[in-house]
């Protein structure tokens, strides 16, 4: 299952480019990783089915960020009982103050059960 919510901006910061731009998203995708991934209704983070929601760098991808030129995106494993939109709203609002004024695009690619809590960062990376 996975499930895309809407889309937020904030900031007014701008995008990077070149050998630097690739290491400030890296930064950035970390930021946003570390705020999303405290939310007590995230049970991971996910590269989604396709494995495309990773930022790339020297060494291991930041796995459940992409940071794109306009907008960013976050892959995400979410605790089952919540509604999914107000989960898909709570990660958009965390993610949303750090993104440097790209839009916030929320993929729900898993729900974890109680049982699951445990092993959820690759639930759904395929």
């Amino acid at each position: 299952m996975a499930a895309t919510t809407g889309t937020a901006t904030t900031g007014t910061g701008t995008g990077t480019a070149g050998a630097g731009g690739r290491t400030a998203s890296a930064d950035l995708a970390e930021r946003i990783a570390a705020a999303v991934a405290a939310l007590p209704d995230v049970a991971g983070l996910t590269a989604g089915p396709r494995g495309r929601v990773v930022t790339y760098r020297v060494g291991a991808p930041v796995t459940g960020v992409a940071v794109r030129d306009g907008r960013v995106e976050v892959g995400v494993v979410a605790r089952f009982g919540r509604p999914l939109a107000e989960i898909g709203d709570a990660v958009r609002t965390a993610a949303a103050p750090l993104a440097e004024g790209r839009e916030v695009d929320v993929l729900i690619g898993d729900i974890a059960g109680p049982a699951d809590d445990d092993g959820a960062d690759g639930a759904a990376d395929g």
